[in-house]
Formats: C-alpha cells, structure tokens, sequence
C-alpha cells in the first residue's frame, strides 16, 4: 500500500536536458547570477516537509558549501535524507551534522517512513533519485527550470520508464536571464 506522502521535483536542466556534466559539475549552471529577489527556491522548500537525495547530489552540495562555517547560508533548511548504500554517516560535514539522516532504502521505503513519521511533502533531489521516484510513481509535480544553455552531454534529468507519464502543464513563466520555468503535476502516478 503506497503512503499519502507525495513527492516533489524542483531542478534545472540545460536546454539539451542535462542536470550536471559527465563529471557531476554544474558549473554550467552556477555561472549564472542568483536573483536575490527571486524566491521560488526558498518558497518551494519552505512548503516541503523534508528533502531527499541521493548520495551524488548530497556530495556535490557539500562541495558547493565546504567552506561555510554558517549553517544560516546554507540554503537547505528542512531536514535531509540522504538515499545511500555507500555514503558513511562520519563522513558527513560539521554544517550537516544535525541536518541529514542517512537511509538504505527503495524509494516506496523512503516515502513510507517518511510518511510514519508524519512528513507529507517531500522533496526529491538528483537525477538517478528523481529517475527512481518517478519509476514507482512517487512524484506528484515537477517544477522544471530550462536554463538557456546547450552542454552537449552529461547527467540527464529523465531516464527510462515502463510507461508513458501524462503531465499536465499548470504553469509556465520566463525570467530575465532566458530561464523558463514550467511546473507539471503527473497524472498517472
């Protein structure tokens, strides 16, 4: 029986569908200038209940943050829960200490627990992850940033279903610098 905790995608791809290079950098995407006054991050995760990701994105968020010594910085400020089979919970930086809690568990484990700890609105993060929640049909809505870039390979953002997913189209808006961001709700999760 699937628990009543919904999952939720909000990611940026390159224009070619790229989440990160070959290598996991997203230099690509870090050149661009965040807008201060652009608040649909921090909006997002604020309505979110916790954030779940895989063990490559938690690294590269660590790298991203490895010399903040303030946790205020840090931009995640919901729990998270790190899916790994390798990823060491001594390994994790100072910063995170109190922040991550390392699980082993199938996506469908995740939810449920998630769920029985009474978390509604969760978070996904990273690529194979998403791939995985999407699979089992644990995602209910995708906020998808097109970034005006072509990278020419690397990390896709989708990657093989059993299926076809219907979405529907809820929104979509452009920014200044030629992002586009579109928010899809799945139909047949």
């Amino acid at each position: 029986m699937k628990s009543s905790t919904q999952g939720f995608v909000y990611i940026a791809t390159s224009l070619d569908g790229f989440i990160a290079r070959e290598d996991h950098s997203i230099d690509w995407l870090m050149k661009y200038p965040r807008d201060p006054e652009n608040k649909g991050f921090e909006n997002f995760t604020a309505a979110m209940d916790a954030i779940v990701m895989g063990r490559g994105t938690f690294t590269t968020i660590c790298d991203i943050y490895k010399d903040t010594t303030n946790p205020e910085d840090i931009i995640y400020k919901k729990h998270i829960y790190v899916i790994s089979s390798s990823l060491n919970p001594t390994a994790i930086p100072e910063i995170f200490k109190d922040k991550v809690t390392v699980l082993n568990m199938s996506p469908q484990q995740v939810m449920d627990y998630l769920h029985e700890l009474g978390l509604q609105k969760v978070y996904v993060d990273g690529g194979q992850l998403v791939q995985a929640f999407i699979r089992e049909g644990l995602i209910s809505e995708i906020i998808l940033t097109q970034v005006p870039i072509l990278i020419g390979r690397g990390k896709r953002l989708f990657g093989a279903i059993p299926d076809d997913i219907d979405l529907v189209l809820v929104k979509s808006e452009t920014n200044p610098q030629g992002f586009v961001q579109s928010r899809y709700q799945l139909l047949n999760k």
